[in-house]
């Protein structure tokens, strides 16, 4: 039986910018510092960027489908999609992550729709795709680190690969053990389909395009402007500062002095930059070595990473996937990689 539903974009769009009106009329009335004349700037515009790359990545994903790429992209990382049971498609999504996560996550949800896989091998590669996430701005955020922390830099990027790789590898594993060969798509990574004959052949890509990319669109729209809209007002209003401190206060402080401690991962959860710009100044005082460093570092991590993914990514899932599974694949993406980098911190507490 298929997964499709029936289209009910247009009512989704409509409640959707009834929550975005109401959120705004209740920020604009009820935060301080809200205002209508900052809305273009710090809001709208925003936004706007926001849809515009959202869109660019369904438009990969259709080219990626309908131009046959798939076969291609999942050859490349076969071995290890081999090994996790999750088939060619997956491994395409795979290594689309590495260049968009919104191609790859549009990619998953149209071989779920399609029943190409499972909605556990949509999960799954969800997951595993933090590993090429990993690396998208790795150039960048290298570069200003290293030379902020030096030493302590290089270990805390470390660790924090080493944590990603641990996951990727349970993933797989997981995948190998629980995940049966027959459930890994119908396509194997020689390019070569087995499809039913009851399936509908594919569509060239500009009729694809028209067919597939709008409604999606407007789908998108419907919940990624109000999700958006929420978390900017919850914003405005200090909810995810507080939430910030809220944890701070309670992380763990008997590795490294108290005042560190909160200066670095306050610091750090506010702005990327200045907390190991605030690291790096503590550690060349003398007031934190480079192991309390490295700790403070992860400690930030932990705590800031998870409130800015649902900052900033909780309306990019809830608008291609249903809000739902957006968010419980989410929260649980991020879950795992927490539980991930606490482990290589306190690998590296006991034997660094």
């Amino acid at each position: 039986m298929s997964r499709r539903k029936k289209n009910n974009n247009p009512r989704a769009l409509a409640i959707g910018l009834l929550i975005t009106i109401a959120a705004l009329g209740v920020g604009l009335m009820a935060v301080d510092g809200l205002e209508a004349a900052k809305l273009p700037s710090k809001l709208l515009l925003p936004l706007a960027r926001l849809l515009l790359f959202v869109s660019i990545g369904l438009v990969a994903a259709q080219a990626i489908d309908s131009t046959n790429w798939t076969e291609k992209l999942g050859f490349l990382a076969a071995p290890m999609f081999r090994f996790a049971n999750l088939g060619a498609h997956c491994s395409a999504a795979f290594t689309a992550a590495f260049f968009s996560g919104v191609s790859a996550n549009a990619m998953l949800l149209d071989f779920y729709k399609e029943e190409r896989i499972t909605k556990r091998q949509l999960f799954l590669t969800n997951f595993i795709n933090q590993f090429p996430a990993y690396f998208l701005h790795l150039p960048v955020t290298f570069f200003i680190v290293v030379p902020l922390t030096k030493t302590a830099g290089l270990l805390y990027f470390l660790l924090t690969f080493l944590a990603t790789c641990l996951r990727t590898a349970l993933f797989a594993s997981y995948g190998h053990i629980f995940m049966k060969p027959k459930n890994s798509g119908e396509q194997n990574f020689e390019g070569q389909a087995k499809k039913p004959a009851s399936r509908k052949k594919k569509k060239p890509f500009w009729e694809g395009l028209k067919a597939k990319v709008p409604s999606r669109f407007v789908r998108v729209v419907a919940f990624v402007v109000p999700t958006y809209t929420v978390v900017y007002v919850l914003t405005a209003a200090g909810a995810f500062d507080a939430l910030e401190t809220f944890m701070t206060r309670f992380a763990v402080q008997a590795f490294i002095p108290v005042e560190s401690l909160s200066v670095v991962v306050l610091s750090f959860a506010s702005e990327f930059t200045a907390g190991f710009a605030a690291a790096g100044a503590l550690m060349d005082a003398g007031s934190i070595t480079v192991k309390q460093t490295v700790i403070a570092l992860l400690l930030g991590n932990i705590i800031a990473f998870p409130i800015r993914a649902i900052r900033h990514q909780l309306p990019r899932y809830m608008g291609i996937f249903s809000p739902g599974m957006g968010l419980q694949m989410l929260l649980m993406g991020q879950g795992f990689r927490v539980a991930s980098i606490i482990l290589a911190g306190a690998v590296y507490w006991f034997v660094g």
